[in-house]
């Protein structure tokens, strides 16, 4: 066979793979990466958030339902009862969840996904002191703390603007979700972003006001918030 290639012709050699071809490589294979990732992590707390939501928006039904069944009054204290009526209002309510046995932490309806707690190194969700639940009832009795605990129904002025049940984050306050602080639970910080349900049944991610050193459940918030603790 006769070659058409010129005498003096030669094979062009193979072109090795350089430093920076590697580096271009990496570089573009790591923009790759957050665009798949980045959306994938926004998608995954969108998701948490929504859960959430539906939670509380549950566990705010079954205050409302118990309040229904009993002259539309809502939790109060209980003789006898281990632990803060703001917890243990679970043991009120639970039945109206969906929930007939001992409190446990399987008890997902009571559980944000993204509790991770306060003091102890577990979810509120997780722990017996906690009676297994992340949120709370708006019912502290502290003295000079404004609540709802024991009132009927009837009595609560504002029920659109009345908190009912939250986050345990909305005492602090804190976020588990828009959180400015990381995975830390300190310092709070006003405006801190809390899921939270009302007594006329609604829920909302509200900001929670914060005066710089008295817990936001201590106080009603200034003018222009969308909550309240008091009911009257």
């Amino acid at each position: 066979m006769i070659s058409l290639a010129s005498p003096g012709a030669r094979r062009a050699p193979n072109r090795a793979f350089t430093r920076t071809d590697l580096l271009v490589a990496v570089a573009a294979t790591s923009v790759l990466a957050a665009l798949i990732v980045v959306p994938l992590t926004n998608a995954k707390r969108k998701a948490r958030l929504a859960t959430c939501l539906n939670n509380l928006q549950q566990v705010n039904r079954a205050v409302l339902q118990f309040a229904a069944d009993h002259n539309q009054t809502l939790p109060g204290p209980v003789a006898g009862q281990s632990g803060e009526l703001q917890w243990w209002y679970k043991e009120q309510v639970k039945r109206y969840a969906g929930i007939t046995g001992p409190s446990s932490a399987n008890d997902t309806v009571f559980a944000c996904p993204d509790d991770r707690g306060y003091t102890d190194p577990r979810p509120f969700y997780r722990s017996e002191r906690f009676d297994y639940g992340s949120y709370n009832f708006n019912g502290i009795l502290l003295p000079g703390a404004p609540n709802v605990a024991g009132l009927p129904l009837s009595a609560i002025t504002d029920p659109k603007r009345t908190l009912l049940t939250m986050e345990w984050t909305a005492h602090g306050p804190l976020s588990w979700h828009r959180s400015r602080t990381g995975k830390r639970n300190a310092p709070f910080y006003c405006d801190a972003e809390s899921v939270v349900g009302f007594v006329d049944g609604h829920v909302s991610l509200s900001p929670i006001y914060f005066d710089g050193y008295t817990p936001a459940y201590m106080r009603d918030p200034l003018p222009g918030y969308d909550y309240r603790y008091s009911g009257n």
